[in-house]
């Protein structure tokens, strides 16, 4: 099918024949004005094109989405009993332990009450080793029936009512130890904790107010918004074979700065519900933060790779024409230029990939074209691209290029047909001085 693409670079190479033609007539006057002889020139070398040679791959499709960075761990710290702050016992901002004192209230009255569980106790027992002595004073009298029965179901209710009075005892002096334990407020985990949001002098409510809040930031989630529409999408995909699904799904995290985090994260959940008012699934990833560079709360975005295209062929973006009909241009065996339409299936980095319309082998076309154009070649010879400029814009953490839009092929076409239209007239004008 012969595309817009083809019948441009057709106008090309007649626009640059007339200028050569041009070019040839003045010379040959000019020879013929000077005596010299009217033979023919040498023909010029086909010129060369850069080209990169496909073969066949199983190519992973990465997923841009944008994600939110969590704690693994959190732990805001809440007092469990109600006081006046006596002391602050950390510095803000800093690394804290497990079990670390981080504040003290004022315990003076669960103090008190632990002292009055302790002396409860003291009366329970002495009220108990009373009661022991009455059952094993009375338990000869009662078998010599010197008592009445009476008398001992008294005395042996009184012995278990001490001894009740004793477990209630020591169970109000363990409720008092909590409460003067939990005036010494710690750490309950190890991670950095923020800012201190109550003062020395402060009255905290028990499991109220909010007085700091610890982060254990080792490792991070990152919570990623899909929508259900591309992942229903890509489940059909996955259903007809023409993507298959990765078993190791690792994830690159794109910083705010534009910056590539260097350790990769693992997807470890997805959600089995949409959310009604976003239509989107929440996916969950964990990466590693040995460093302390990423932070709860920091924005990213994230490469995903769920799913790959086998027996594709990726090729650098400048190579195709992008349209209602995408197109590349081959270099065939004998160095002919041919359209080729392609399908793109998706982008990896700075590159497509091609899933329709190349095979094993074929050279693809990525810079010199405009070139072989205007010099009207029907051949050229062909050399490998190097791609020097992605390798460095790769190392540098710099972000791929916009992919092409439609338009932008039609403007560039454009710009390639105007150069050797004006060769050609200059070329024309100064062969006619």
């Amino acid at each position: 099918m012969k595309t817009n693409t083809y019948w441009r670079m057709t106008a090309l190479a007649l626009a640059a024949s007339l200028a050569l033609a041009a070019c040839g007539d003045g010379k040959d006057a000019a020879a013929q004005q000077g005596g010299q002889g009217g033979a023919a020139g040498q023909q010029a070398p086909a010129p060369t094109v850069s080209v990169v040679t496909v073969q066949p791959e199983t190519v992973a499709i990465e997923v841009d989405l944008p994600g939110r960075l969590e704690a693994v761990r959190s732990a805001p710290i809440v007092p469990q009993v109600s006081g006046i702050v006596r002391r602050r016992l950390f510095q803000e901002g800093a690394m804290v332990r497990a079990g670390q004192p981080l504040y003290q209230i004022d315990d003076t009255s669960f103090a008190a009450n632990l002292e009055n569980a302790r002396a409860s106790l003291l009366t329970a027992q002495a009220a108990a080793a009373k009661a022991d002595a009455d059952v094993a004073r009375y338990r000869p009298l009662v078998d010599a029936d010197a008592i009445s029965k009476q008398e001992w179901d008294a005395a042996l209710t009184t012995q278990r009512s001490a001894q009740a009075q004793i477990k209630a005892a020591q169970a109000a002096i363990r409720s008092a130890q909590v409460n003067v334990n939990h005036a010494h407020i710690k750490a309950p985990i190890t991670g950095f904790i923020g800012q201190s949001l109550v003062t020395e002098g402060a009255l905290v409510t028990a499991n109220s107010t909010q007085m700091a809040l610890i982060t254990q930031s080792d490792y991070l989630y990152v919570n990623i918004k899909q929508s259900s529409g591309d992942i229903l999408r890509l489940r059909q995909q996955l259903a007809t074979g023409e993507r298959s699904s990765n078993k190791n799904f690792e994830v690159s995290i794109q910083l705010e700065d534009g910056s590539i985090y260097e350790h990769k994260g693992n997807l470890i959940f997805a959600d089995a519900t949409v959310d009604e008012k976003t239509s989107q699934v929440t996916l969950r990833a964990v990466v590693p933060n040995p460093e302390g560079i990423l932070m709860s709360g920091m924005y990213a975005r994230v490469k995903l790779p769920l799913s790959s295209v086998n027996n594709a062929f990726v090729v650098p973006q400048q190579s195709v024409t992008r349209g209602q009909q995408d197109i590349v241009m081959v270099v065939g065996a004998d160095g002919s230029m041919q359209p080729r339409p392609v399908k793109v299936a998706g982008q990896t980095g700075s590159n497509w990939i091609i899933s329709e319309g190349l095979q094993a082998g074929d050279k693809v076309i990525v810079e010199g074209m405009m070139i072989a154009g205007m010099t009207g070649a029907q051949k050229v010879q062909t050399k490998e691209w190097q791609p020097e400029n992605a390798k460095q814009a790769t190392s540098a953490g710099t972000a791929p290029q916009s992919s092409p839009t439609q338009e932008q092929p039609e403007n560039d076409a454009g710009a390639m047909l105007e150069t050797p239209v004006q060769a050609a007239s200059n070329a024309a004008a100064s062969a006619a001085e």
